[in-house]
């Protein structure tokens, strides 16, 4: 009855954990998002109304001038708007739906940029969109979850491929040892888990480089300036896509294919690297919600602390151990007289002899843990659960759980 009682109080303290850590985050985007408006509005207002203010004096001008009535104008105005959003500009463009243009469209729907440029006119595109946006975005989505999870296994690889050649030159390891033989087919990568700190290093580092070299690329040929072309990588690497800057929308450019081709990868790599790094911080961001959870004083109940407590001394001897253990039966060297069990009980010094009888069970748990570190992790798997297609879980998170150190099992 009383380890019920405490099985449901660890499974209650879990899922207060779980909606305090998502109440604080809800309350930290929100402080985020009006910290951002706040920024943002002092930034950009000003501009904005300075901006209105001489669109409103050209008007006023151009209507004295050319003696056009102010309605007249206007709705000029909304014809050359509803004309932009078709697609058409002043300037010479390339087509919005030959094969190319319609191939740069669906590439910016499935990866969720949608820069707006380009959007489909009759009611037969736009009920094709619905569900060819629905399968092409799940598949990218997918494909960039996979990407995640091969960086992760690369470093893994690595770091594994160095350990080894540390005890080759150590002489640890025989010198006909190779990969393909039996001893590395049982050494898992499972049991090679980088930080996530190191990943998020990785690609923010991949990412900064990927964007310096796409912006100088736009920058020589596009004509915008560095800093905008920085701007659009970020927007579009992101999959914000407002659709002010786009590139490859001329008509003509020098070296055209070259520069389409070399656009469409810089965007793939750019939107995988990005949406992978964006993953990797939610795992930092989680870390420092839970220590904030911490620090705010979200605890168990008493007997959650006990045994909480007791797992974290992991080499601390706790006297009169062995006769706490109901289930497992030691055998002694000898049997203890109750000057002995006294002074056991009082916390004194107790003999090698004791020490030894009292642990034999955990040394042997340890030498099982340790034939296990030395072939890989192996994967814990409950016999009671029910396996299913969302056992393992849903997304990057479940495609990081267990694969970095800060989400393994074993911390």
């Amino acid at each position: 009855m009383s380890s019920r009682s405490s099985q449901g109080c660890c499974c209650l303290s879990h899922f207060n954990k779980d909606n305090g850590r998502f109440l604080l985050l809800a309350v930290l985007i929100a402080v985020y998002l009006a910290a951002g408006a706040t920024v943002f509005s002092a930034l950009e207002r000003p501009s904005e109304v300075e901006t209105q203010r001489r669109w409103s004096r050209t008007l006023q001008n151009f209507s004295k001038i050319f003696n056009i009535s102010m309605p007249e104008l206007r709705d000029f105005l909304r014809s050359y708007e509803a004309a932009m959003a078709a697609g058409i500009r002043a300037d010479a463009l390339r087509p919005r739906w030959d094969f190319t243009g319609a191939f740069y469209f669906v590439g910016t729907v499935v990866s969720t940029i949608g820069f707006g440029m380009t959007t489909p006119a009759t009611v037969a595109g736009k009920v094709f969109l619905i569900i060819y946006g629905l399968f092409g975005c799940a598949g990218t989505i997918l494909f960039f979850n996979l990407f995640l999870e091969r960086i992760i296994s690369l470093l893994a690889f690595i770091m594994k491929a160095c350990h080894e050649r540390q005890l080759r030159r150590s002489g640890l390891l025989p010198p006909n040892f190779r990969r393909g033989s039996a001893v590395s087919e049982m050494d898992s990568l499972a049991g090679w888990k980088p930080s996530v700190y190191h990943v998020m290093l990785i690609l923010g580092i991949f990412a900064f480089t990927l964007a310096c070299c796409a912006s100088a690329m736009y920058t020589a040929v596009e004509g915008w300036n560095y800093i905008d072309s920085l701007y659009y990588c970020f927007v579009t690497f992101s999959t914000i896509g407002f659709g002010d800057l786009v590139s490859s929308q001329n008509a003509v450019y020098q070296n055209q294919g070259l520069y389409r081709f070399g656009n469409f990868m810089f965007i793939l790599m750019g939107v995988s690297c990005i949406y992978s790094l964006f993953n990797v911080i939610s795992i930092v961001i989680k870390e420092v919600l839970n220590w904030l959870l911490k620090k705010f004083g979200c605890r168990c109940c008493s007997k959650c602390h006990k045994s909480s407590a007791r797992l974290g001394r992991r080499n601390a001897i706790t006297p009169g151990s062995r006769f706490r253990r109901h289930n497992i039966s030691v055998e002694t060297d000898g049997q203890y007289d109750s000057d002995t069990e006294g002074r056991r009980l009082s916390g004194e010094m107790i003999s090698m002899k004791e020490l030894t009888a009292s642990n034999k069970v955990s040394l042997a748990i340890l030498q099982k843990q340790l034939s296990e570190m030395a072939n890989g992790y192996p994967r814990n798997v409950s016999m009671n659960s029910r396996q299913n297609g969302f056992s393992a879980g849903i997304g990057a998170l479940a495609i990081m759980n267990n694969r970095l150190v800060e989400t393994s099992d074993s911390r």
